[in-house]
Protein backbone atom coordinates (compact mmCIF):
# COMPACT_ATOMS: atom_id res chain seq x y z
CA UNK A 1 0.00 0.00 0.00
CA UNK A 2 1.18 3.13 -1.21
CA UNK A 3 2.33 5.76 1.80
CA UNK A 4 -0.83 8.09 0.98
CA UNK A 5 -3.24 5.05 0.45
CA UNK A 6 -2.06 4.24 3.92
CA UNK A 7 -2.77 7.89 5.76
CA UNK A 8 -6.05 7.92 4.02
CA UNK A 9 -7.16 4.04 5.43
CA UNK A 10 -5.64 5.05 9.02
CA UNK A 11 -7.82 8.66 8.85
CA UNK A 12 -10.99 6.44 8.16
CA UNK A 13 -10.01 4.30 10.61
CA UNK A 14 -9.47 7.41 12.92
CA UNK A 15 -13.18 9.09 11.88
CA UNK A 16 -14.83 5.41 12.86
CA UNK A 17 -13.57 5.32 15.74
CA UNK A 18 -14.36 8.43 16.22
CA UNK A 19 -17.79 8.07 15.31
CA UNK A 20 -17.77 4.61 17.62
CA UNK A 21 -16.85 6.59 20.84
CA UNK A 22 -19.72 9.14 20.13
CA UNK A 23 -22.36 6.10 21.29
CA UNK A 24 -22.88 4.70 17.98
CA UNK A 25 -21.15 1.86 18.51
CA UNK A 26 -22.96 -1.81 18.65
CA UNK A 27 -23.17 -2.70 22.22
CA UNK A 28 -21.50 -6.34 22.87
CA UNK A 29 -23.16 -8.79 24.49
CA UNK A 30 -22.96 -9.29 28.15
CA UNK A 31 -20.67 -12.67 28.48
CA UNK A 32 -21.78 -15.02 31.70
CA UNK A 33 -19.70 -17.81 32.40
CA UNK A 34 -21.53 -20.74 33.87
CA UNK A 35 -18.42 -22.68 35.89
CA UNK A 36 -19.94 -26.15 36.71
CA UNK A 37 -18.58 -28.91 39.00
CA UNK A 38 -17.37 -31.12 36.47
CA UNK A 39 -18.06 -31.33 32.40
CA UNK A 40 -19.75 -34.63 31.65
CA UNK A 41 -22.26 -34.26 34.32
CA UNK A 42 -26.05 -34.63 32.97
CA UNK A 43 -27.63 -32.53 35.75
CA UNK A 44 -24.76 -29.50 34.72
CA UNK A 45 -25.40 -30.64 31.11
CA UNK A 46 -29.35 -29.74 31.72
CA UNK A 47 -28.64 -26.93 33.75
CA UNK A 48 -26.42 -25.45 30.48
CA UNK A 49 -30.07 -25.80 28.28
CA UNK A 50 -31.29 -23.50 30.79
CA UNK A 51 -29.02 -21.15 30.93
CA UNK A 52 -28.94 -21.08 26.63
CA UNK A 53 -32.97 -20.51 27.27
CA UNK A 54 -32.07 -17.65 29.35
CA UNK A 55 -29.90 -15.83 26.91
CA UNK A 56 -31.81 -16.08 24.33
CA UNK A 57 -34.47 -14.39 26.23
CA UNK A 58 -32.39 -12.08 27.13
CA UNK A 59 -31.25 -11.21 23.50
CA UNK A 60 -27.77 -10.04 24.77
CA UNK A 61 -26.12 -12.35 26.49
CA UNK A 62 -23.70 -14.90 25.91
CA UNK A 63 -23.28 -17.96 27.83
CA UNK A 64 -19.63 -19.55 28.30
CA UNK A 65 -19.79 -23.11 29.43
CA UNK A 66 -17.16 -24.33 31.26
CA UNK A 67 -15.83 -26.74 34.49
CA UNK A 68 -12.88 -29.01 35.72
CA UNK A 69 -12.93 -32.34 34.00
CA UNK A 70 -12.78 -33.80 37.42
CA UNK A 71 -15.04 -32.06 40.14
CA UNK A 72 -12.29 -30.20 42.42
CA UNK A 73 -11.69 -26.61 44.16
CA UNK A 74 -8.24 -26.44 42.31
CA UNK A 75 -9.56 -27.13 39.01
CA UNK A 76 -12.37 -24.21 39.43
CA UNK A 77 -10.03 -21.79 40.22
CA UNK A 78 -7.53 -22.08 37.56
CA UNK A 79 -10.85 -21.83 35.14
CA UNK A 80 -11.94 -18.70 37.23
CA UNK A 81 -8.69 -17.08 37.02
CA UNK A 82 -8.56 -17.80 33.07
CA UNK A 83 -12.00 -15.83 32.87
CA UNK A 84 -10.93 -12.70 35.04
CA UNK A 85 -8.05 -12.65 32.44
CA UNK A 86 -10.86 -12.57 29.44
CA UNK A 87 -13.08 -9.73 31.78
CA UNK A 88 -16.38 -11.75 31.57
CA UNK A 89 -19.24 -9.82 32.85
CA UNK A 90 -20.34 -12.56 35.31
CA UNK A 91 -19.89 -15.95 36.86
CA UNK A 92 -22.57 -18.38 37.46
CA UNK A 93 -21.11 -21.11 39.54
CA UNK A 94 -21.80 -24.52 41.45
CA UNK A 95 -19.07 -24.39 43.87
CA UNK A 96 -16.82 -27.65 44.57
CA UNK A 97 -15.66 -26.39 47.87
CA UNK A 98 -17.81 -23.17 49.52
CA UNK A 99 -14.64 -21.35 51.54
CA UNK A 100 -11.70 -22.46 48.72
CA UNK A 101 -13.32 -20.51 45.66
CA UNK A 102 -13.39 -17.56 48.13
CA UNK A 103 -10.34 -16.09 47.37
CA UNK A 104 -10.77 -16.40 43.32
CA UNK A 105 -14.48 -15.14 43.90
CA UNK A 106 -13.71 -11.99 45.61
CA UNK A 107 -10.80 -11.42 43.10
CA UNK A 108 -13.22 -11.31 40.80
CA UNK A 109 -15.72 -9.40 42.19
CA UNK A 110 -12.85 -6.84 43.05
CA UNK A 111 -12.82 -6.42 39.20
CA UNK A 112 -15.94 -5.88 38.55
CA UNK A 113 -17.67 -9.16 37.93
CA UNK A 114 -20.63 -10.50 39.12
CA UNK A 115 -20.37 -13.63 41.06
CA UNK A 116 -23.72 -15.96 41.97
CA UNK A 117 -23.59 -19.44 43.22
CA UNK A 118 -26.17 -21.88 42.56
CA UNK A 119 -27.17 -25.38 43.72
CA UNK A 120 -24.01 -25.99 45.87
CA UNK A 121 -22.84 -22.17 47.32
CA UNK A 122 -19.87 -20.34 48.12
CA UNK A 123 -19.65 -19.25 51.35
CA UNK A 124 -21.27 -15.31 51.58
CA UNK A 125 -18.05 -13.08 51.27
CA UNK A 126 -17.14 -14.70 47.67
CA UNK A 127 -20.99 -14.37 46.00
CA UNK A 128 -23.24 -11.82 45.41
CA UNK A 129 -26.60 -14.36 45.95
CA UNK A 130 -26.56 -17.80 46.41
CA UNK A 131 -29.60 -19.75 44.55
CA UNK A 132 -30.51 -23.14 46.15
CA UNK A 133 -32.69 -25.26 44.17
CA UNK A 134 -35.20 -25.13 46.97
CA UNK A 135 -35.41 -25.27 51.26
CA UNK A 136 -35.92 -27.71 53.18
CA UNK A 137 -39.99 -26.76 53.88
CA UNK A 138 -40.34 -27.08 50.61
CA UNK A 139 -38.49 -29.96 50.53
CA UNK A 140 -40.52 -31.88 53.55
CA UNK A 141 -43.99 -30.55 51.92
CA UNK A 142 -43.83 -31.81 48.48
CA UNK A 143 -42.43 -35.48 49.88
CA UNK A 144 -45.92 -35.87 52.01
CA UNK A 145 -48.30 -34.37 49.67
CA UNK A 146 -46.81 -37.03 47.04
CA UNK A 147 -47.09 -39.67 49.54
CA UNK A 148 -50.89 -38.38 50.53
CA UNK A 149 -51.78 -38.28 46.74
CA UNK A 150 -50.71 -41.86 45.94
CA UNK A 151 -53.06 -42.74 49.09
CA UNK A 152 -55.83 -40.85 48.53
CA UNK A 153 -55.13 -38.89 52.07
CA UNK A 154 -55.26 -41.89 54.29
CA UNK A 155 -53.15 -45.14 55.43
CA UNK A 156 -49.82 -46.41 56.94
CA UNK A 157 -46.18 -44.72 55.07
CA UNK A 158 -42.57 -44.85 56.38
CA UNK A 159 -39.57 -42.97 55.25
CA UNK A 160 -36.17 -45.00 54.21
CA UNK A 161 -33.90 -42.46 54.67
CA UNK A 162 -29.64 -42.07 54.25
CA UNK A 163 -27.80 -42.35 57.71
CA UNK A 164 -29.32 -41.59 60.94
CA UNK A 165 -26.20 -38.31 60.76
CA UNK A 166 -27.07 -36.84 57.38
CA UNK A 167 -28.28 -33.46 58.07
CA UNK A 168 -29.78 -32.18 55.33
CA UNK A 169 -32.11 -35.72 55.26
CA UNK A 170 -33.07 -35.53 59.43
CA UNK A 171 -34.04 -31.51 58.79
CA UNK A 172 -36.61 -32.69 55.72
CA UNK A 173 -37.68 -35.66 58.48
CA UNK A 174 -38.49 -32.59 60.82
CA UNK A 175 -40.27 -30.95 58.48
CA UNK A 176 -42.17 -33.83 56.86
CA UNK A 177 -43.18 -35.33 61.14
CA UNK A 178 -44.51 -31.21 61.46
CA UNK A 179 -46.49 -31.19 57.82
CA UNK A 180 -48.30 -34.54 59.55
CA UNK A 181 -50.08 -32.71 61.82
CA UNK A 182 -51.58 -30.62 59.43
CA UNK A 183 -55.57 -31.36 59.66
CA UNK A 184 -55.50 -32.69 55.82
CA UNK A 185 -53.52 -35.45 56.77
CA UNK A 186 -55.20 -36.83 59.87
CA UNK A 187 -55.81 -40.12 58.59
CA UNK A 188 -52.10 -40.73 57.42
CA UNK A 189 -49.76 -42.40 60.13
CA UNK A 190 -46.39 -42.58 59.89
CA UNK A 191 -45.17 -45.98 61.49
CA UNK A 192 -41.41 -46.25 60.64
CA UNK A 193 -38.14 -44.24 59.87
CA UNK A 194 -35.12 -46.33 59.18
CA UNK A 195 -31.49 -45.79 57.89
CA UNK A 196 -30.05 -47.09 55.15
CA UNK A 197 -27.14 -45.21 54.83
CA UNK A 198 -27.17 -44.64 51.20
CA UNK A 199 -25.95 -48.00 50.01
CA UNK A 200 -28.24 -50.14 47.96
CA UNK A 201 -28.14 -53.10 49.36
CA UNK A 202 -28.65 -52.29 53.31
CA UNK A 203 -31.43 -49.45 51.87
CA UNK A 204 -32.63 -52.32 50.20
CA UNK A 205 -32.97 -54.53 53.00
CA UNK A 206 -34.48 -51.98 54.78
CA UNK A 207 -37.32 -51.91 52.82
CA UNK A 208 -37.99 -55.09 52.42
CA UNK A 209 -38.43 -55.04 56.28
CA UNK A 210 -40.48 -52.38 56.42
CA UNK A 211 -42.84 -54.15 53.63
CA UNK A 212 -42.80 -57.60 55.89
CA UNK A 213 -43.13 -55.81 59.18
CA UNK A 214 -45.91 -53.43 58.08
CA UNK A 215 -47.99 -55.11 56.36
CA UNK A 216 -50.83 -52.64 56.07
CA UNK A 217 -48.22 -50.19 54.84
CA UNK A 218 -49.48 -48.08 51.68
CA UNK A 219 -46.40 -45.68 51.02
CA UNK A 220 -42.56 -45.05 51.43
CA UNK A 221 -40.81 -42.30 51.43
CA UNK A 222 -36.94 -41.80 50.60
CA UNK A 223 -35.73 -38.41 50.52
CA UNK A 224 -32.34 -40.15 49.56
CA UNK A 225 -32.17 -41.12 45.60
CA UNK A 226 -30.26 -44.24 46.71
CA UNK A 227 -33.37 -45.57 49.31
CA UNK A 228 -35.96 -44.37 46.65
CA UNK A 229 -34.51 -46.67 43.64
CA UNK A 230 -34.18 -49.73 46.51
CA UNK A 231 -37.26 -49.11 48.05
CA UNK A 232 -38.64 -49.20 44.47
CA UNK A 233 -36.93 -52.41 43.74
CA UNK A 234 -38.82 -53.90 47.60
CA UNK A 235 -42.00 -53.05 46.27
CA UNK A 236 -41.72 -54.80 42.67
CA UNK A 237 -40.03 -57.78 44.27
CA UNK A 238 -42.44 -58.46 46.81
CA UNK A 239 -45.20 -58.47 44.32
CA UNK A 240 -46.75 -55.36 45.91
CA UNK A 241 -47.14 -53.01 43.10
CA UNK A 242 -50.31 -51.19 43.39
CA UNK A 243 -50.78 -52.19 47.27
CA UNK A 244 -47.84 -50.03 47.98
CA UNK A 245 -46.08 -46.80 46.54
CA UNK A 246 -42.55 -45.16 46.49
CA UNK A 247 -42.01 -41.34 46.57
CA UNK A 248 -38.82 -39.28 47.45
CA UNK A 249 -36.03 -37.51 45.84
CA UNK A 250 -34.98 -39.50 42.82
CA UNK A 251 -32.93 -38.96 39.44
CA UNK A 252 -34.98 -39.47 36.44
CA UNK A 253 -32.35 -41.66 34.90
CA UNK A 254 -32.70 -44.28 37.42
CA UNK A 255 -36.30 -43.90 38.17
CA UNK A 256 -38.14 -44.23 34.63
CA UNK A 257 -38.21 -47.68 34.58
CA UNK A 258 -39.82 -47.78 38.00
CA UNK A 259 -42.35 -44.95 36.84
CA UNK A 260 -43.38 -47.90 33.92
CA UNK A 261 -43.16 -50.77 36.95
CA UNK A 262 -46.15 -48.97 38.48
CA UNK A 263 -44.01 -49.18 42.02
CA UNK A 264 -43.40 -45.06 41.12
CA UNK A 265 -46.57 -43.31 40.69
CA UNK A 266 -44.38 -39.57 41.17
CA UNK A 267 -40.80 -38.68 42.63
CA UNK A 268 -39.24 -35.31 42.76
CA UNK A 269 -35.98 -33.13 42.43
CA UNK A 270 -34.84 -30.25 41.35
CA UNK A 271 -35.37 -29.08 37.71
CA UNK A 272 -31.22 -27.96 36.59
CA UNK A 273 -33.40 -26.75 33.40
CA UNK A 274 -35.14 -23.77 35.64
CA UNK A 275 -31.64 -23.94 37.82
CA UNK A 276 -29.67 -22.84 35.17
CA UNK A 277 -31.85 -20.60 33.71
CA UNK A 278 -32.83 -18.63 36.60
CA UNK A 279 -28.95 -18.08 38.17
CA UNK A 280 -28.34 -16.87 34.81
CA UNK A 281 -31.11 -14.55 34.65
CA UNK A 282 -30.11 -13.38 38.06
CA UNK A 283 -26.66 -12.74 37.11
CA UNK A 284 -27.63 -10.73 34.09
CA UNK A 285 -29.77 -9.04 36.48
CA UNK A 286 -26.56 -7.85 38.77
CA UNK A 287 -24.81 -6.69 35.68
CA UNK A 288 -27.32 -4.62 34.49
CA UNK A 289 -27.79 -3.08 37.89
CA UNK A 290 -31.28 -4.37 38.19
CA UNK A 291 -30.50 -5.96 41.15
CA UNK A 292 -29.28 -5.65 44.50
CA UNK A 293 -26.87 -8.32 46.51
CA UNK A 294 -28.78 -7.32 49.75
CA UNK A 295 -30.63 -8.68 52.66
CA UNK A 296 -34.42 -8.56 51.65
CA UNK A 297 -33.80 -7.32 47.61
CA UNK A 298 -36.13 -9.16 45.53
CA UNK A 299 -33.91 -10.79 42.21
CA UNK A 300 -36.22 -11.59 38.96
CA UNK A 301 -35.44 -14.67 37.79
CA UNK A 302 -37.21 -14.52 34.53
CA UNK A 303 -40.27 -17.01 33.58
CA UNK A 304 -40.13 -18.24 36.75
CA UNK A 305 -41.10 -14.49 38.73
CA UNK A 306 -38.78 -13.29 41.39
CA UNK A 307 -36.81 -14.99 44.50
CA UNK A 308 -35.71 -12.95 47.46
CA UNK A 309 -32.67 -12.72 49.52
CA UNK A 310 -32.37 -14.09 52.95
CA UNK A 311 -29.95 -13.02 55.65
CA UNK A 312 -27.11 -14.92 53.85
CA UNK A 313 -27.95 -13.18 50.61
CA UNK A 314 -29.43 -16.92 49.46
CA UNK A 315 -32.72 -17.67 47.90
CA UNK A 316 -34.73 -20.47 46.95
CA UNK A 317 -36.11 -21.50 43.63
CA UNK A 318 -39.17 -23.45 44.99
CA UNK A 319 -40.42 -26.62 45.62
CA UNK A 320 -39.09 -29.78 43.88
CA UNK A 321 -40.06 -30.86 40.34
CA UNK A 322 -42.80 -33.20 40.24
CA UNK A 323 -41.78 -36.54 37.51
CA UNK A 324 -44.15 -39.01 36.56
CA UNK A 325 -45.43 -41.16 33.80
CA UNK A 326 -45.43 -37.93 31.27
CA UNK A 327 -42.01 -36.17 31.42
CA UNK A 328 -40.35 -38.60 33.33
CA UNK A 329 -38.51 -40.24 29.64
CA UNK A 330 -37.59 -36.96 28.53
CA UNK A 331 -35.75 -36.05 31.81
CA UNK A 332 -34.27 -39.18 31.89
CA UNK A 333 -31.62 -38.64 28.97
CA UNK A 334 -30.59 -35.78 30.97
CA UNK A 335 -29.48 -36.69 34.47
Amino acid sequence: MKPTHLFVALAAVGILAGTAGCGQKKPEKTRIAMVVKNLGNGFFDAAHTGADEAAKQLGDVEVIYTGPTTPSAEGQIEIINSLISQKVDAIVISANDPNALVPIAKKAMQRGIKVVSFDSGIAPEGRQMQLNPSNAELIGEKQIQMAADEIKGAGEIAILSASAQATNQNIWIDVMKKVLQKPEYAKIKLVATVYGDDQSDKSYREAIGLLRSHPDLKAIIAPTTVGIVAASKAVSDENLVGKVYVTGLGLPSEMAGHVKSGAVKEFAIWNPIDLGYAATYAADQFVKGKAEAKPGASVSVGRLGSVTLDANREAALGPPYTYDATNVDKFAKLF
